[in-house]
Parts: C-alpha cells; sequence; structure tokens
C-alpha cells in the first residue's frame, strides 16, 4: 500500500463581533462543522488555494493575511494524513451564494458555539487553530516560499 498524504488549506476568520466563518457540510454520511478547507490543486499557490476554498464553501471574498500554522491531522474514520497549512483571513465581502456540492451553508459562530458543537466538529484541528489564533500566533505570508506565486 502506498502512503498518500493530503495537502490541505483552512482559514480561520474572524468577524467584528467575535464570531468566526465555519461550514456546516456532508461528510461520510454525517453533518459536520468545520472551518473554510480543501484540498490544494495541482499547480495552485497555496494561499490560492485558501481563497478558492473559501470562496466556494462560503461565497466570501477572503484574504490571507497571515500564515497561523502547519498541521498535521490523521482521520481515525479513513486512515488518512492531512497536512494543512492554516491561514488567518480577512472577510471582504459575500460575493456568491452558491456553494460547493456538499455545503449546507456558512455559518458566523462563537468559539463557545464552536465548542458546543462537540462530535459534529470535523477534525480537533478546529479548535486548536482557533485557540493559537487567540493566543496570538501568526506568520507573515511570506514564510511559505512557494514557485507557484
Amino acid at each position: 500500500m502506498t502512503w498518500t498524504p493530503h495537502a490541505t488549506v483552512a482559514v480561520v476568520v474572524e468577524d467584528a463581533h467575535g464570531r468566526f466563518l465555519m461550514v456546516e457540510e456532508r461528510s461520510n454520511g454525517r453533518v459536520v462543522f468545520n472551518q473554510p478547507a480543501g484540498h490544494v490543486e495541482e499547480d495552485e499557490a497555496i494561499p490560492d488555494a485558501a481563497r478558492r476554498e473559501a470562496l466556494e464553501e462560503t461565497g466570501w471574498d477572503i484574504e490571507p493575511e497571515h500564515f497561523l500554522g502547519f498541521y498535521t491531522y490523521k482521520a481515525p474514520a479513513n486512515g488518512v494524513t492531512y497536512y494543512r497549512f492554516c491561514f488567518i483571513g480577512r472577510a471582504k465581502e459575500r460575493i456568491t451564494d452558491q456553494l460547493d456540492t456538499g455545503i449546507i451553508a456558512a455559518h458566523w459562530l462563537s468559539l463557545d458555539d464552536i465548542r458546543q458543537l462537540g462530535d459534529k466538529l470535523r477534525s480537533p484541528l478546529i479548535i486548536k487553530s482557533i485557540e493559537d489564533y487567540r493566543n496570538g500566533r501568526r506568520y507573515p505570508l511570506d514564510v511559505i516560499t512557494d514557485s507557484q506565486t
């Protein structure tokens, strides 16, 4: 068997009211919540993937402002290892109501609301990345060297 990790992006977006942009989606027959996130496509710059995934999943035009960190997660449901490039972004404007297949809705939720979702969270990286963000973790975007940009 060949080990094939998945390169993904996610973005933590907080509004002026302290709420975070979350995605309600269907995954493996369940309804779960996640940050705007998804796979990096071939020849796509990492920050561009974060912008694209946020737009496709929430309808919001997001501007990545900082790199939050690189997270690794092995999903117990399928045994897949995900390498997650996580950004801090600013919501510029909502530009579409058309969302990706499998996406139910985009929501702005408080951290308490997110914590109360419990096992409806797609992964523990959601809470971990928000806590890292709230603890002031931030790196400049140029910490990522990407020949696509």
